[in-house]
């Protein structure tokens, strides 16, 4: 790897349902992911048996990334319609109930539900993860701790999570909360160094607490398997311009934080605090946001937090050739993310007379619409 590439990967997590009860599958969904194995190497197993994950190889360009996950989406998509499946993108899926669902064969998902018993089987959530290479992995814990202020951003532009257990959550974001009930989630605490960290993760490995530090679920967090910083705050993207928009800002951040050491330098227990409150906002909020300026102290509108944001990462787009994946952010705030469009089709049927069960239905049909890129504008 060399400095100035930044190479990334884009980790995506989705849904099943059942096609016509909407509701998590039973038939169909043993040759749903034996055909996804045989046919889409990319594709593996989740927690849940009523999800998948792809994943991009490493990547340099955003045009690479639309044609491997735009075409894994489209192959799920068929591979669904072939054993009456929905296959979506959304951090919660809207109306599965979580004392249903089963776990995935495996030695890892299994150990995980042992050790966490009831919270484990209440993640019915799926998230993005993106991978950004950096060029010293030693270096990887202060960029973790200087780049936590944009993580509110993230979240409130990805929020696809509105509806939980068939309800309607009145969030824009449900997902961290769901997941917050996990061990080692949210914040990573504010490590002094590199060598603070690797003296957190020996203690935690040696007195049997974790088998590695891939049990750190962190909203951000060094990987284990790859020399790069990998983040887990957003929501899984329903489309994909929103998951390229949110990669690509990242992306960005990872190189502006490199280029620049004291951006955010000295980040202390005040700041943390200010961004655990940004990310609660953000939840609610979504897109509407207004997120706390410490050094201003006051609240500013998300708009205004994007615009700044883009200025400090003008020359980073330029020079990583992402410019026009990274515009889809003014997008996104402009349409709304997905928590809001599927919002909207759940007020579109309700109007109609349709009945809740019928609402939440929509809202699933919309999210499979618009995860395939069938229906953009829907969800």
């Amino acid at each position: 790897m060399t400095h100035p590439a930044y190479r990334f990967g884009i980790e995506e997590e989705f849904f099943l349902a059942d096609a016509e009860t909407r509701g998590t599958p039973r038939a169909g969904i043993r040759g749903f992911h034996a055909a996804a194995r045989a046919l889409l190497p990319a594709a593996e197993r989740e927690l849940l048996q009523s999800q998948i994950e792809i994943a991009t190889p490493p990547l340099a360009d955003f045009a690479a990334a639309r044609d491997a996950l735009g075409g894994l989406r489209r192959g799920l998509a068929e591979i669904g319609r072939a054993h009456g499946l929905l296959v979506f993108a959304a951090g919660t899926h809207p109306s599965a109930a979580w004392d249903e669902q089963r776990a995935t064969d495996g030695a890892r998902y299994l150990g995980i539900l042992d050790a966490v018993q009831m919270v484990g089987r209440r993640s019915v959530v799926s998230g993005m993860h993106v991978h950004v290479e950096v060029a010293r992995p030693e270096s990887r814990i202060d960029l973790m701790t200087r780049l936590l202020p944009y993580l509110p951003l993230l979240l409130a532009l990805s929020v696809s999570s509105p509806f939980w257990q068939g309800r309607r959550t009145g969030l824009a974001g449900y997902r961290l909360s769901a997941f917050g009930e996990m061990p080692r989630t949210g914040l990573p605490d504010l490590f002094a160094d590199a060598g603070a960290y690797e003296r957190y993760v020996r203690v935690m490995t040696r007195s049997g607490a974790i088998a590695d530090a891939s049990f750190l679920w962190w909203h951000l967090r060094p990987s284990v398997r790859f020399p790069t910083l990998e983040l887990r705050i957003a929501d899984s993207c329903t489309r994909l311009d929103d998951a390229l928009a949110l990669a690509a800002l990242y992306r960005c951040l990872v190189r502006a934080a490199e280029r620049r050491p004291d951006l955010n330098a000295g980040l202390d227990g005040v700041a943390r605090a200010i961004i655990r409150e940004n990310l609660w906002r953000a939840q609610r909020d979504g897109v509407r946001a207004a997120l706390i300026d410490a050094g201003e102290e006051r609240a500013v509108p998300l708009p205004e937090i994007l615009d700044s944001v883009l200025a400090l990462v003008a020359e980073d787009a330029a020079a990583l050739d992402c410019a026009e994946a990274l515009a889809g952010t003014r997008r996104i705030l402009a349409e709304g993310a997905s928590a809001d469009l599927q919002l909207a089709a759940y007020e579109a049927t309700a109007r109609a007379g349709g009945s809740e069960a019928e609402a939440v239905a929509a809202v699933i049909d919309a999210l499979a619409r618009a995860t395939e890129g069938r229906d953009t504008g829907s969800a």
